[in-house]
């Protein structure tokens, strides 16, 4: 698959994405609940979870998050695949 390389910098040039990118890449599963959590408590971020729905979108529609139904709960997942095929590119 080839990802948009203007979306995924575009992605990772906020520092919430990252830090969203950071949790996600430690637990790899969460809800929307857990990550706001996680990102209220470990990072003092006043942030709501609108908002963090809004970075979500942009994780989404650069390729970095993959969201999955499981059960009544969204699951939001780290791919890096699109940054091991950035990367990829340069070093190899």
């Amino acid at each position: 698959m080839k990802w948009d390389k203007d979306l995924i910098f575009k992605a990772l040039g906020d520092p919430t994405r990252r830090l969203m990118l950071d949790e996600l890449s430690e637990r790899n599963e969460l809800t929307l609940y857990e990550l706001t959590v996680r990102l209220i408590m470990k990072h003092n971020l006043s942030i709501s979870r609108q908002a963090i729905a809004k970075h979500l979108s942009a994780l989404e529609d650069a390729g970095l998050v993959i969201t999955k139904r499981k059960g009544k709960y969204r699951v939001i997942i780290f791919n890096n695949e699109p940054l091991k095929n950035l990367l990829k590119g340069w070093i190899e």
